[in-house]
């Protein structure tokens, strides 16, 4: 409908630029915004408003100008001037109701849009450390990365999804070793477990796979092998015992156990995710910008610029050309390139691959890192607005009444997995989705659970169970639902009608907002607006009691309601049930 409106207005202005009335030259931008109060129509402009300077007149004048040259349309019933000069639109009823018929021809399809024009897009989420299982704060990143990635595809973009394993590094070696800590305890090893290693019980499960098949074959004394430091549990002891294990057991040991953790820890996070309804079009190893020589390449690159400078035998970039507080290390002295380094040529690999535009969704405990990549970017020729970060602030889980207390290291911490076996699949990702990223989200495991209206994710899947309900009544009445399609739509007089239909209307605008903004909770509301608009109207009127045109106009208006309503959980991940 914006559409329409939008080419007969645009006619209007190029008819006062024939006029003499608005410049030639002039540039215009048309919008529509849905009025708050009903009284002020179903969409205004204030395009009058915009146009007046240019035109030298008064706006209100102006307006009716613009009123006046309007094409004749079907669409419109009427036009009012408002305020100092807006314009507000009443839609015909007829022009109401077409988008029931534009909707039983695209099916799942209605809604979408082109705003995206085909421009390439990657985003990143999840990238969780392979340390453990995914716990409540890595299903958020998951829930709303997958979400915009949905979202922007049916808005025409082209994306991918990539998870970025992070299976180099110091992280790796504290994993490694604690694995192989507690296969010593296994082999008969006696010793206090240093607590700044990974404790969960996932870590005596990878260590007992090892030992079934290797026995007690890396198995050394530990009498000698910690040092005074240990008993404080110091990150400097935990360093030293990693470079003693790697000592003891050599490199094949190293990355025997380092192997056995990550195959386990990497396929059950797919598992998980997948279980989730998050599936990653790549997944991509840290590992592999070192053994393809992507990040040597990358600092070759950075080194001809003016950002790359030697200190005290370190590479050191000038991150604070770019805001940062302090300049960043890229190369230790001993040659061995920093996470700093991996980052950057792992970003500078996306762009290289073709993407036009990357989208990372981080961690709030990595807002400081964004200005550093960033500028990273920049320096190699990038324009650095076409690096999106998203920052997710952590999900705190309340069970009873009360927090649920988490730490991960520590091992205690609720896994994604917990909490999908707890609420289900459902009510995670659209608690998760329903509200904005960097805000704080408190998760009421008992509402999620609930069966009642006050829990959004039922109220919204019972709306879509209720149609199904209906039409199910129907066909237990002999009623041919194939004829609703072919109703006459001009027989829906009810408000109720026109609010839900309004809203149908939306739906595509509220897509391509959604997605240009990366704001994929406008979804969220909107269909708990919509499901509030059907409850309201089905509880006050009749559907399947009346007259067989009326009773055939009013199921055509709600099986459309059903199909938006199914759409719009689509692209959150969640299901729409028949029946509940």
């Amino acid at each position: 409908m914006k559409q329409q409106l939008h080419k007969l207005f645009e006619n209007a202005v190029d008819a006062l630029k024939r006029d003499g009335v608005v410049p030639p030259q002039q540039d215009i931008e048309i919008r529509f915004d849905h009025p708050r109060d009903k009284s002020h129509g179903d969409l205004a402009t204030n395009l009058a408003l915009s146009l007046a300077k240019a035109a030298r007149q008064n706006p209100r004048e102006l307006a009716q100008r613009l009123i006046d040259a309007l094409p004749p349309s079907e669409h419109i019933a009427k036009v009012e001037i408002a305020g100092p000069g807006f314009i507000n639109i009443f839609l015909s009823p007829s022009s109401q109701f077409e988008v029931l018929s534009r909707i039983h021809r695209q099916g799942c399809r209605y809604g979408c849009c082109d705003v995206g024009h085909g421009e390439k897009v990657l985003i990143e989420f999840v990238s969780a450390n392979p340390t453990g299982p995914l716990h409540v704060g890595h299903g958020r990143g998951a829930a709303f990365g997958d979400t915009l990635a949905r979202v922007m595809r049916f808005a025409g973009y082209e994306v991918d999804t990539e998870y970025y394993i992070n299976d180099a590094g110091r992280q790796m070696d504290i994993l490694a070793l604690s694995v192989w800590l507690r296969y010593l305890e296994l082999c008969g090893e006696e010793f206090s477990f240093p607590k700044n290693c990974y404790q969960g019980d996932y870590i005596w499960d990878i260590a007992a796979t090892v030992h079934r098949v290797d026995g007690d074959k890396y198995r050394i004394s530990t009498s000698n092998f910690f040092s005074a430091e240990y008993a404080h549990d110091s990150e400097k002891a935990l360093d030293q015992m990693t470079s003693k294990f790697r000592s003891q057991v050599g490199s094949d040991g190293y990355q025997r156990f380092l192997d056995a953790a990550l195959d386990i820890l990497v396929e059950d996070i797919r598992s998980d995710l997948k279980g989730f309804r998050v599936e990653f079009d790549r997944w991509f190893s840290e590992r592999s910008l070192y053994q393809s020589g992507i990040i040597d390449r990358t600092i070759a690159k950075l080194k001809q610029t003016e950002y790359l400078y030697e200190k005290d035998g370190a590479l050191w970039f000038r991150a604070t050309a770019f805001g940062d507080e302090k300049d960043r290390v890229v190369v230790r002295e001993n040659g061995t390139p920093t996470y700093l380094a991996s980052d950057i040529a792992y970003h500078q690999d996306k762009f290289d691959r073709g993407f036009n535009k990357l989208i990372d969704v981080w961690g709030a405990d990595h807002h400081g890192y964004i200005d550093r990549v960033k500028g990273t970017l920049e320096a190699l020729g990038n324009n650095p607005t076409n690096f999106i970060v998203t920052i997710v602030q952590f999900a705190t889980l309340y069970r009873g009444g009360q927090k649920v207390s988490m730490s991960t290291r520590g091992g205690e911490f609720v896994t994604l997995r917990e909490l999908r076996q707890e609420v289900g699949t459902d009510a995670a990702r659209f608690f998760y989705a329903q509200r904005k990223p960097e805000q704080h989200l408190d998760f009421d495991l008992d509402l999620a659970k609930s069966q009642s209206t006050e829990n959004p994710v039922y109220y919204v899947q019972y709306a879509h169970a209720r149609v199904c309900s209906v039409f199910k009544q129907a066909k237990q009445r002999n009623i041919d639902t194939a004829e609703i399609f072919e109703s006459d739509s001009t027989l829906l007089q009810e408000e109720h009608e026109r609010n839900l239909a309004n809203a149908l209307n939306k739906f595509p605008e509220i897509v391509a907002t959604a997605a240009t903004n990366r704001e994929p909770h406008h979804i969220v509301y909107y269909l708990r607006d919509v499901s509030n608009r059907l409850h309201t109207y089905y509880n006050a009127h009749n559907v399947l009691g009346t007259e067989a045109e009326l009773r055939n106009a009013r199921l055509n208006l709600m099986d459309a309601t059903r199909q938006v309503i199914a759409n719009g959980l689509n692209l959150i991940g969640v299901s729409a049930p028949e029946q509940m």
